[in-house]
């Protein structure tokens, strides 16, 4: 029996690492135990507490609670925790997912203390360091034992920063094991696609009509806390609403909900509160937000995540970003690129209000990899 410290902080994280933790329950329990620790970084019920329930994922056994802070502060509250934590517990292998300040805490925290790491969607970059998330990604994958790839790109870019991905008799944080086993989330999407149709009711609810509404997430802080930027993005959402007639959707995290107000135009924001089109909500649960991006006629986000669920539900995909760490929805011409470019935003959406020709080629793996995971992690003990 193994032991592994799954760390999670932030709500994709949570969502990511149910598809490890069922993987382990039906197939491999009595093989691996598995401890939870949640750093607390999304910390309220909406953002956080709501998705272990929602995915029947076990309790953490450990809270940090750091909640929200400076990168600096919140960071070091981390690793002083999870330090704490792998010295009681002395996992084997601990695992990480993805980009964010949690990420970065247990990367520095594991690897001081000699814990092989494992980092799953490793090898993801946007090539744009003014990104925290790039840092990050890029630090947990160089002190990491195990690189799990949700992608051939991502292999791509570990192989051009030096990376030896030919097999090893020994895997170590100087000669790490790299495989592409699929993309964990892609895992998610299929298994809870069936059961957001039974629980959720978000399409009654907002009075939605299939394939004739938009959806929108925006979250990012060069978006939000940008007014140029923010101004932009919702005066192109107005025009896009109005000139097709057409319903979106926009959940919005508590705090860029609270700044509308102060940072868009007091034109815009009276155009956009009065915008009968529009519909502002809070946000959602899982399962609501699969039948948003299921039912949608596209999708417009500054989100990795919802980039790649728009295109596991086959939806086309503008994308609030100046890059993606996904260039496959690019280059398969299921997204494009807009930023927070007006005309770019409209013309884009317009494309691919008229075009839904789109062959949404199998990427990301199928739907097995975190069982594929487990048993990597079980060949080495």
């Amino acid at each position: 029996m193994i032991r592994i410290l799954t760390i999670i902080g932030a709500r994709p994280q949570i969502i990511k690492a149910s598809a490890l933790s069922r993987s382990i329950k039906n197939k491999f329990s009595d093989k691996i135990q598995e401890v939870i620790l949640h750093t607390g970084q999304h910390y309220d019920d909406q953002m956080s507490k709501i998705f272990f329930d929602e995915l029947k994922i076990p309790k953490p056994d450990y809270n940090l609670n750091v909640g929200s802070s400076s990168h600096g502060k919140q960071t070091a509250l981390m690793i002083q925790g999870i330090e704490d934590v792998l010295l009681k517990e002395k996992p084997d292998v601990m695992i990480l997912y993805g980009d964010t300040n949690s990420t970065l805490a247990g990367a520095v925290a594991g690897s001081k203390l000699h814990i092989p790491i494992a980092h799953i969607e490793a090898g993801l970059r946007s090539f744009n360091k003014s990104m925290p998330e790039e840092i990050n990604r890029i630090m947990c994958d160089h002190v990491s034992t195990y690189l799990f790839t949700p992608t051939t790109t991502a292999v791509e870019n570990l192989k051009s920063e030096g990376f030896n991905v030919l097999s090893k008799p020994e895997y170590n944080i100087d000669n790490p094991c790299i495989s592409n086993l699929g993309d964990v989330m892609y895992d998610n999407s299929m298994h809870f696609s069936s059961v957001a149709e039974e629980k959720s009711s978000v399409l009654q609810k907002y009075n939605l009509e299939k394939n004739n509404f938009i959806t929108v997430t925006i979250h990012r802080d060069n978006n939000t806390d940008n007014p140029k930027r923010l101004n932009s993005i919702f005066k192109a959402i107005d025009n896009i609403s109005k000139e097709n007639n057409i319903d979106i959707i926009i959940p919005l995290h508590p705090r860029t909900s609270k700044i509308l107000k102060e940072r868009l135009s007091e034109e815009l924001y009276a155009k956009i509160i009065n915008n009968k089109f529009l519909k502002i909500i809070p946000p959602v649960s899982f399962f609501d937000m699969i039948m948003l991006e299921k039912n949608s006629k596209l999708i417009v986000t500054d989100s990795g995540g919802v980039q790649k669920e728009a295109y596991f539900y086959k939806k086309p995909c503008v994308i609030l970003r100046s890059e993606t760490e996904w260039v496959e929805i690019i280059k398969n011409k299921a997204g494009i690129i807009a930023d927070a470019e007006y005309n770019k935003i409209i013309n884009s959406v317009n494309y691919f209000m008229k075009n839904n020709d789109i062959n949404f080629q199998q990427v990301f793996g199928n739907a097995n990899a975190a069982e594929l995971i487990c048993e990597k992690i079980l060949k080495d003990f």
